[in-house]
């Protein structure tokens, strides 16, 4: 089975929350890593491990990232990671699986599933230090999940006067993912 790294500099994750009941707030994680078993010809095999740099959040407003770094959210000094490791469990579609397998927010590990859409692959350069290195496989994948912040104990929160809550309690996940093959 073909092993694959997930490119930093071309993978990130994303959250969006409801905030007010009205707007959504997404934050942003560059600092992606992980790795991917993979095999085209059987999609079912495959296993991923993904590791996000929660310290690196970003949502465009300075306040409201260190508020969400902050223990009444993330808690990044003391929970710096946000991981996921699983497996495909079902093909959905020619191009889509399934994903299942275990989340950690806040050092709280809970069963989640992502829906995970595979984008294609490509040969194309690969440059280190300004030198072509010769042309690297390349993968595209798309995964999203809905979880409940409050399974990993992200709990804070305030109710509005005339109802609802600041911070909604279902949050959506987004990973794009680029992967690079390493066995070539």
């Amino acid at each position: 089975m073909a092993k694959w790294f997930f490119e930093p500099g071309h993978t990130s994750a994303e959250f969006c929350a409801r905030h007010m009941m009205v707007s959504c707030v997404r934050g942003h994680f560059k600092n992606v890593h992980g790795t991917l078993q993979f095999d085209e010809a059987n999609p079912s095999s495959g296993s991923v491990e993904v590791a996000i740099d929660a310290r690196g959040l970003w949502s465009g407003e300075p306040d409201r990232d260190a508020h969400l770094r902050s223990a009444d959210f993330l808690d990044v000094e003391h929970h710096p990671e946000i991981r996921f490791r699983g497996r495909v469990t079902k093909i959905v579609g020619p191009l889509d699986w399934q994903v299942s397998g275990d989340l950690t927010i806040r050092g709280v590990t809970r069963p989640a599933m992502l829906e995970v859409r595979y984008l294609g692959r490509w040969r194309t350069p690969w440059w280190e230090g300004g030198v072509d290195k010769g042309p690297r496989v390349r993968a595209g994948f798309l995964a999203r999940t809905v979880i409940n912040r409050h399974d990993f104990g992200v709990s804070w929160n305030t109710a509005l006067e005339a109802g609802g809550a600041v911070v909604s309690d279902e949050v959506e996940i987004t990973l794009d993912a680029e992967a690079i093959r390493q066995d070539e």
